[in-house]
């Protein structure tokens, strides 16, 4: 091997520190993608209540585009798996309050593999003329896989729940949970590309047009098509008004054990319902048509346990109205968490089973393995509750009452088919005494706030433990409780018959999207072949 002069001089210049300096400056360009990518998920979990900051999800999507834009599949699934964590994590924290950290890092651990799979598919479209489209299209169809399985679907998270306060809230009414949560990804995938040709035309003086117009697009259309569905939103009186009285009885103490103590809590919602009785007696409360209890009001079964039977006979009397109680029953074999139609005159004489069971809550998927995991955890549920059948519509008062049980609240469909069956107005009783005073109570009370918009209804939301609440059906809480206190709210509320664009086209809206997203998907991988085939060329 020959050795010039030149080579040698070249060798003897080079600075000792400039490769370590290299090495740690491709460690940097290697960590800071996956460090954005976090936190762009923690940023994106801030803007989700009981904080009122819905609008840092744009700059949390326009992080996540940036680090997912030409990405391999592996780097993406890399950077998807941190994003989801990031947002996840702090989330769902409150599954582990009484149970411990195993179940909620697993479900988190889970639940973070859906968004991983949605960044390769967002790197996927990264590169293709209106990229912001098909990835925020990929998003959403990410959530209605995730709403669906496993166990039949988680979807809390849902983007949407994150914007009861925002601009985009009206869309709700136009296009439920995916048209909404479709066009504040689409704004801050938008968001990405505009100040990414911002920086590029500074940096060569050039850019194309059609990039820079489609970029705008996805900023400027969603927040004109909020503003063009404002017409949907609003709170008249169509039916008339009722008075409608939601009682929180509050529990001895928080916990898993709350549960122990059922004829307290029974005790709790019954005293609470005399006191509004006499209230109304002194004329210091308006007469409620009717009462409304939480989830788990009793879980003495009032139809097998005369005690239990007559504490609710007597509260009914005692305001005279009838009252929707949250019971556990047990009938022909099957455990059941109903809602009862009891009547001051008539007893018990209708009846709503929750539908939409909790996984590992109300029952257990893979009780054999749990059980020879930890049978502490399958002790916690010593039986599994069954599913109800139908769609819960209670007439109460003259008011036909639609029923949505707590968890319910979550899924579009279970909302969606009282609505279609008649209701006037929505109650989403519930029972968050389990999780104390974590941000569980206030992420739900946010859905419920979605739902009145979504389908222009009134929405009461009795709780055990609080925070109850009365929302109105433009979204706007009217009433609430504190938590831990034994409360009543009573209001005066309007009654509605009017089927929004999004009650009518139910989930169309989603299918239409997952359909996008199908398409821009299909082109990538298309756009990838013909690439190889003319590098093989």
């Amino acid at each position: 091997m020959t050795v010039t002069a030149t080579s040698v001089a070249a060798s003897d210049d080079v600075d000792p520190a400039a490769a370590p300096a290299s090495r740690a400056a491709r460690l940097l360009r290697r960590l800071l993608p996956a460090a954005v990518a976090a936190l762009c998920g923690v940023l994106l979990y801030v803007s989700f209540p009981p904080r009122t900051l819905w609008w840092l999800a744009l700059p949390a999507f326009a992080g996540f585009a940036w680090v997912l834009r030409g990405r391999s599949r592996r780097a993406a699934l890399g950077l998807g798996y941190l994003f989801g964590l990031g947002f996840l994590l702090p989330l769902l924290v409150w599954t582990g309050v009484e149970v411990g950290p195993g179940p909620w890092l697993a479900l988190v651990a889970i639940e973070a593999l859906f968004v991983a799979l949605v960044g390769v598919g967002v790197a996927a479209v990264s590169k293709l003329p209106g990229a912001p489209v098909w990835a925020a299209a990929v998003w959403i169809a990410g959530e209605a896989v995730r709403a669906r399985v496993p166990f039949h679907g988680f979807p809390w998270g849902k983007i949407a729940f994150g914007q009861a306060d925002g601009v985009f809230l009206p869309l709700a009414a136009a296009g439920g949970t995916p048209l909404l949560g479709f066009a504040v990804v689409l704004c801050g995938f938008g968001l990405h590309d505009v100040v990414r040709l911002v920086l590029r035309r500074r940096r060569t003086g050039t850019v194309r047009r059609p990039a820079a117009v489609t970029a705008l697009l996805a900023v400027v259309l969603p927040v004109a098509g909020a503003a063009a569905a404002l017409p949907l939103v609003g709170d008249e009186a169509e039916d008339g008004t009722a008075t409608v009285a939601v009682v929180q009885g509050n529990v001895p103490r928080a916990g898993l054990d709350f549960n122990a103590q059922r004829r307290a809590v029974l005790d709790h919602h019954a005293r609470e319902t005399e006191r509004l009785a006499a209230e109304v007696k002194a004329g210091r409360m308006p007469r409620p048509d009717f009462v409304l209890w939480p989830e788990n009001s009793s879980d003495i079964d009032p139809f097998t346990n005369d005690d239990a039977h007559d504490v609710i006979d007597r509260a009914a009397k005692a305001v005279g109205a009838p009252i929707s109680v949250g019971g556990v029953v047990e009938r022909e074999g099957r455990l059941l968490n109903e809602q009862i139609l009891w009547d001051p005159e008539k007893g018990p004489v209708d009846t709503y089973d929750k539908r939409q069971i909790q996984p590992f809550g109300e029952y257990l998927p893979l009780r054999p393995l749990l059980d020879a995991i930890n049978d502490d955890w399958t002790g916690m549920v010593r039986q599994d509750f069954s599913r109800g059948a139908e769609p819960g519509v209670f007439s109460l008062g003259g008011t036909r009452v639609g029923l949505v049980t707590c968890y319910e609240a979550a899924f579009d469909w279970t909302v969606r088919d009282t609505v279609t069956s008649g209701a006037q107005l929505i109650s989403v009783p519930s029972n968050n005494a389990t999780f104390g005073r974590s941000e569980m109570t206030y992420q739900q009370l946010a859905m419920s706030r979605i739902r009145a918009v979504e389908h222009s209804r009134t929405v009461t939301v009795p709780v055990t433990s609080g925070v109850s609440a009365i929302i109105l059906p433009d979204g706007t809480i009217s009433r609430r409780t504190g938590m831990f206190v034994a409360d009543s709210l009573v209001q005066e509320v309007p009654l509605r018959s009017f089927e929004t664009p999004a009650t009518r086209l139910g989930i169309l809206p989603e299918i239409a999207l997952v359909l996008v997203a199908g398409g821009g998907l299909g082109w990538a991988v298309a756009a990838g072949v013909r690439a190889r085939r003319a590098g093989d060329a």
